[in-house]
C-alpha cells in the first residue's frame, strides 16, 4: 500500500479516528524501542511491541464485527493495551530508557486516545 495512492479502498476502521492515532502512536514508541540497547529487556520490549500494536489492531478488529456489543468488548481490550503501554512507559522510565520527554509525549497522546477509546464506546452504547 503506498500513501500516496488515493484511489485505493478505504477500509471503515481506517476512518476511525482513534485507529489512526493509535498507528501514530506505535509508530513513535516502535521508533522509541529501536534505539534500546541490544538485548537488554527483550522480553519487556517484546510486550510492549504487542500492546501498543494491538490497540490499532483491536480498533480495526472490532470494527469489523458484526454486533455493536462485540466491538465495545474488543475496544475494552484496546483500552487495556494502552494501559499495558502506560505501566511499561513507567517502567522504561524508571530504567532510564525512555527520557522524560518521550514519556510526557508517551503519556499525552495516551491521554487523548484513552478519551477517544471511551467516547466511542459511549457512542456505540447509546446506539444500541
Amino acid at each position: 500500500m503506498s500513501d500516496n495512492d488515493d484511489n485505493r479502498y478505504i477500509f471503515p476502521f481506517e476512518k476511525l479516528e482513534v485507529w489512526q492515532l493509535a498507528i501514530d502512536f506505535a509508530d513513535y514508541i516502535l521508533g522509541l524501542l529501536e534505539s534500546f540497547p541490544p538485548n537488554r529487556h527483550l522480553r519487556l520490549v517484546g510486550q510492549m511491541e504487542a500492546a501498543v500494536s494491538s490497540i490499532s489492531q483491536n480498533t480495526a478488529e472490532g470494527k469489523g464485527r458484526q454486533y455493536k456489543k462485540e466491538f465495545i468488548q474488543i475496544l475494552y481490550i484496546a483500552q487495556g493495551s494502552l494501559y499495558e503501554v502506560l505501566t511499561l512507559t513507567v517502567i522504561f522510565r524508571r530504567r532510564n530508557l525512555f527520557k522524560k520527554e518521550d514519556t510526557v509525549k508517551i503519556w499525552n497522546d495516551a491521554e487523548i486516545i484513552d478519551r477517544k477509546i471511551h467516547g466511542l464506546i459511549r457512542s456505540l452504547k447509546r446506539k444500541s
